[in-house]
């Protein structure tokens, strides 16, 4: 998987949508996917990263992407309604979801936790997530073959002293990932979370201000990973806890 090489135009005619697709490995795992055939819908609350990124996928000469501006944090249940109903109405159908903004919030002790900090980070991280995924999955069942995507962390998946907030959401991602993976089992959905590692992004820094960031991989050492869970070759991959390097 993660020497995984796509054939070219494995995600002709697929349509994915990427959350948090202004920046960082949201960003490239959105050209990645229009690369190799897909109709990329870009949802960020940044509309000018978002026309960025739109640009540099139509001058590229891929498929034309749409944009979807929307913040997470104050999104109701009924935006997300309101979307899934615009995407069905253009679309037909959703074949693929990564589900890749989230936010970092402060890192420190337990004991400082801030409560309003915690509730946000959750409402970005989780609440968001379901609330979306529940409305798109009349429009994802259209698809012959579909594929939704968390992302994970490492502190997701084994706790980390100071990591509070952010790592309660992600062990909350991954069990969101189990419950709707067994659900969607033996059907045409197949639901899975990536671990991307440490990567050279804007969240990484701020997590670690003193590393050196040409020691971390890219977000495009990333991508056979974040291909490989759209392509068809992994039809059959459901419920498991990917790493992307």
């Amino acid at each position: 998987m993660l020497e995984f090489e796509a054939e070219k135009n494995c995600l002709a005619g697929k349509t994915i949508l990427v959350t948090g697709a202004g920046a960082g490995i949201g960003k490239v795992a959105a050209l990645k996917y229009a690369e190799y055939g897909a109709t990329v819908i870009l949802l960020g609350k940044t509309v000018k990263k978002l026309e960025a990124t739109y640009d540099a996928i139509e001058q590229a000469g891929y498929p034309k992407p749409a944009i979807i501006p929307l913040d997470m944090k104050g999104a109701t249940e009924q935006n997300y309604k309101d979307m899934a109903d615009t995407i069905e109405q253009q679309f037909s159908k959703l074949d693929g979801l990564l589900h890749n903004a989230s936010v970092l919030g402060v890192l420190g002790p337990f004991e400082h936790i801030d409560i309003d900090s915690l509730q946000d980070i959750m409402k970005v991280n989780v609440t968001s997530q379901v609330m979306m995924t529940k409305a798109l999955l009349p429009v994802i069942r259209k698809a012959e073959s579909a594929s939704i995507a968390f992302t994970s962390s490492g502190v997701g998946r084994t706790g980390r002293a100071y990591w509070g907030p952010y790592a309660i959401s992600k062990f909350a991602t991954e069990g969101m990932m189990e419950v709707l993976a067994d659900e969607c089992d033996g059907t045409q959905v197949r639901v899975n979370s990536i671990n991307p590692g440490a990567t050279r992004t804007e969240m990484r820094a701020k997590a670690y201000p003193g590393e050196d960031p040409l020691t971390l991989k890219t977000p495009e050492d990333l991508m056979p990973t974040y291909l490989y869970v759209m392509a068809d070759i992994s039809v059959n991959v459901n419920g498991q806890k990917l790493n992307a390097q």
